[in-house]
């Protein structure tokens, strides 16, 4: 097997695996499955965590997740794939954040991990095994690497900004440290 082979096959289980666990992430999510809230579950999860309005949260995370998941599966737009799971995982990081790192103590461990490879992915293609190499890689171009990643910065950079926002308003007076 030639060095190109393997690092095609890696990709393709790197994909493959990383895509499956998002999108099994994303349907929990979106329709209840494997034992999620489904979106008006996850709507209300949403609100309480600060994110609104929470529908709308929950429908983008759900499809960052899901349809992220799936196109990196596929090796489909895997530029835009990537940067949507890793936009979505910036929300699940924020928000485990406060327990510190480790996934053992509720840290953001795991959300950073699916995040980073994601994006890894996205930065390094889909390799030979794709939809995205079978079609000449017409949702693969350089030019869509650059746009997906800085629309994903920037709506992952909106959302968590108008979460802080949200949740320093929504502190009751006087609760706030004073100096």
């Amino acid at each position: 097997m030639s060095f190109i082979n393997r690092r095609d096959l890696a990709l393709l289980a790197l994909r493959a695996g990383t895509g499956a666990v998002l999108m099994a992430h994303g349907t929990q999510k979106l329709f209840g499955w494997f034992g999620g809230g489904g979106l008006e579950g996850t709507a209300a999860a949403m609100e309480q965590m600060g994110f609104r309005p929470g529908r709308h949260s929950a429908l983008a995370a759900g499809l960052g997740e899901a349809g992220g998941g799936a196109l990196l599966v596929l090796g489909l737009a895997t530029p835009a794939a990537g940067a949507a799971a890793a936009g979505a995982m910036a929300g699940a990081v924020s928000v485990h954040a406060p327990a510190g790192f480790f996934a053992q103590s509720g840290g953001f461990e795991y959300p950073a991990f699916l995040g980073f490879t994601a994006a890894a992915i996205g930065l390094a293609g889909p390799g030979r095994y794709s939809l995205d190499h079978l079609s000449g890689h017409a949702f693969d171009q350089r030019w869509m690497l650059g746009l997906a990643f800085t629309a994903s910065a920037a709506a992952a950079a909106f959302v968590l900004t108008k979460r802080a926002q949200d949740l320093q308003s929504a502190e009751p007076a006087g609760s706030a440290e004073e100096e």
